[in-house]
């Protein structure tokens, strides 16, 4: 019985152990909870105090941020040097003195001369093929010289072309030529650092070439900029996060002096930008979007107007100004004084206002024809459209805020209750192929947020690597055609380029039109070893070449049409070939890259085991890198192989499959499955 009362008071005592072991780590878990949450309430006050900070200091932000000028425009002559890499280092020619025999007594005469003999016969043999390493090495680096060589022209003459371009569209703007000034000024303002990302740039401008005045509409950023939170804090009772309102006299103050900051600091980006001396003054108005409190009617509501002559301007010290003062007392501007309720101003010149007897030449924004060219519009209005494509088909969809949207343009909700979820959209305004790494990044994001799928819009297309990373993943890819055809199906207007009622200027003809003329991309082919290698091309239907002339290859640098060509490698590579994936012929559904022997070049190398640590670039028309493709590698006993091929999807995409088929009987062999007859 002793026993066993004794166990009971041993469970008993175990037990209120337990408990309170229990007991202590629910505190714990309760203060950390706590903890976090009270941290994550400072966390969202302070993204809300930064936020704050960095609209009230804008203006002296923005004055920090270099200005724009013509010095930008132009670009470096100065190319990448040539660069030998191993082949610049001469082969090292062997010792005579280390093939002497060693000295030993005990040789006879007829011993001592044959080792003399054979270590002559060593040093002879090593000589030759130094020597022979040594020519060859001398006829890659003589090769390579002139591939660099002819890449580094057609750089420069790019740059060069590029650079007098600049010159004519400067000596124009110094001319007063309107034009020239409304579109360098306009470039001033969008390419400026000063404005965060989340605030609107929108101009429309004419240039008066009599009185020297740039006349402007510039969009301003409506109320819902300024945060309607001040703080936010742990409510422990409630278990919640609690946000205190700011004060409306508050926020009413900070969006009036926000008003007047971006007034002023678009002035300072137009004047520091005139480095030419074309601008007298500026008139600006400043407007934003919203329906009209007395029409109900959306239209462009003036908060804001001046006219400042440079005069004025440079007097001021602007980072340390009040802005509304300067505004309306400094430059005797216009501010609305509610702007919050939209109550507009009387605005000062505007833009249609330029012309006639002036010869001024207004440009107006996005939006102003029956069909917007999507290639023109501004970032955030086309971010917004493609939100209203989304919400016409059927879904919600919101623009994001752009400090914070973790790579996000759009945020869509498909309602469908299978195939629907959350949606990630990006928007890319672009005219070349999307980069690969755009398609990565959306990939990647789409992971993060644990979106359903992610969606990649653009203005231009997608490449074959970009298609074939997207390729069983949630992603989708709409190209520019697509983007159009969706806004025409749903209600919604946008083009690809100008008018086609628009008078389209001549074509000036190059000394090689047909390279200038269509869109096309590189494959640039580089390898460690120093194996010299035929890297050849065959376009195909199926397995089965279309010709003995759509063979590219060291007798055949092109196929007929041009659309495959072989061109000098652009450095650090070795072997390129040009190839206008949309122009092949129609019944070609595959583009296959092979890599044999060189035939012409003498060398030791009996296969393909050097052909190690292979990579093929892909570049777009102007030599941007678009990503890198893993190819096949050699092996012991082949002399050719098949890198991998492109090939055709129903959708008119390329795609690219690896290789891997090695052929020990060369070129011919290789050639020989695909058709074609070496007889």
């Amino acid at each position: 019985m002793r026993a066993q009362a004794q166990a009971q008071r041993q469970r008993a005592q175990q037990q209120r152990a337990y408990e309170r072991e229990v007991a202590r780590r629910d505190r714990e878990r309760q203060a950390a909870y706590r903890q976090g949450q009270e941290a994550e309430a400072q966390r969202l006050t302070a993204e809300i105090d930064a936020r704050v900070a960095a609209l009230e200091g804008l203006l002296a932000a923005g004055c920090r941020a270099p200005a724009f000028g013509t010095g930008g425009l132009a670009r470096s002559e100065r190319l990448q040097p040539f660069d030998p890499g191993p082949l610049g280092r001469p082969v090292p020619m062997p010792d005579p003195q280390r093939y002497r025999p060693p000295q030993n007594a005990a040789w006879g005469r007829g011993a001592r001369r044959r080792a003399e003999d054979e270590a002559q016969a060593r040093y002879a043999h090593d000589l030759r093929a130094a020597q022979h390493a040594e020519s060859q090495r001398q006829a890659q680096l003589a090769a390579y010289r002139r591939q660099y060589d002819a890449w580094a022209a057609t750089a420069l003459a790019a740059v060069r072309r590029h650079n007098t371009e600049v010159a004519t569209s400067v000596a124009a703007l110094r001319r007063g030529d309107p034009q020239a000034a409304v579109e360098y000024f306009s470039a001033a303002l969008y390419a400026s650092t000063a404005w965060p990302d989340d605030l609107p740039r929108s101009v429309s401008a004419a240039y008066d070439p009599a009185q020297r005045q740039l006349v402007l509409t510039w969009q301003l950023p409506a109320y819902d900029v300024v945060p309607e939170t001040k703080s936010v804090r742990y409510m422990p009772t409630a278990d919640r996060l609690k946000e205190t309102p700011r004060p409306a006299t508050q926020r009413r103050a900070l969006y009036r002096d926000l008003l007047a900051q971006c007034v002023l600091l678009a002035l300072r980006d137009l004047f520091a930008a005139d480095e030419p001396g074309a601008l007298e003054s500026v008139a600006l108005t400043g407007y934003v979007d919203g329906h009209d409190p007395v029409t109900g009617r959306r239209s462009q509501l003036h908060l804001a107007s001046v006219t400042a002559t440079r005069a004025d301007f440079e007097r001021l010290d602007l980072a340390r100004v009040s802005a509304v003062d300067c505004l309306v007392e400094g430059l005797r501007g216009q501010l609305s004084a509610r702007p919050e309720q939209l109550v507009p101003i009387r605005p000062g010149r505007l833009p249609e206002d330029v012309g006639g007897a002036a010869g001024g030449s207004a440009v107006v924004t996005h939006g102003g024809d029956d069909e917007p060219d999507l290639f023109a519009m501004d970032p955030l209005v086309f971010e917004q459209l493609v939100a209203d494509l989304f919400r016409a088909m059927g879904m919600q969809a919101v623009t994001t805020v752009r400090s914070g949207d973790g790579g996000v343009d759009v945020d869509a909700l498909d309602p469908a209750p299978i195939t629907g979820g959350s949606i990630v959209v990006q928007v890319k305004r672009y005219r070349h192929t999307v980069p690969p790494t755009a398609v990565r990044d959306l990939f990647g994001t789409v992971q993060h947020t644990g979106a359903n799928k992610g969606v990649l819009v653009t203005t231009s297309r997608f490449g074959p690597t970009a298609h074939t990373f997207a390729h069983g993943k949630p992603l989708e890819l709409v190209s520019g055609e697509q983007l159009v055809e969706l806004l025409h199906a749903h209600g919604l207007r946008g083009r690809l380029g100008p008018s086609p009622t628009a008078a389209a200027p001549a074509p000036v003809p190059g000394p090689d039109d047909d390279e200038a003329a269509d869109d096309h991309n590189v494959l640039a082919l580089s390898w460690t070893g120093d194996v010299p290698l035929d890297v050849c091309a065959l376009v195909c239907a199926g397995t089965t070449a279309l010709s003995d002339e759509h063979f590219v290859f060291y007798n055949n640098p092109r196929t007929p049409d041009g659309t495959v060509r072989a061109i000098p490698a652009p450095p650090p590579d070795r072997a390129a070939l040009r190839v206008a994936f949309d122009a092949l012929p129609a019944r070609a559904d595959r583009l296959v890259l092979a890599a044999a022997l060189d035939p012409t070049a003498v060398t030791a190398h009996t296969d393909l085991t050097s052909f190690q640590a292979a990579t093929l670039r892909l570049l777009d028309a102007a030599r941007a890198d678009l990503g890198s493709l893993a190819v096949s590698e050699g092996r012991p006993g082949e002399t050719a192989l098949v890198l991998g091929s492109f090939r055709r999807r129903p959708s008119g995409d390329w795609d690219f499959v690896p290789g891997g088929k090695g052929y020990p009987g060369g070129l011919e062999a290789l050639i020989h499955d695909y058709g074609i007859d070496t007889e």
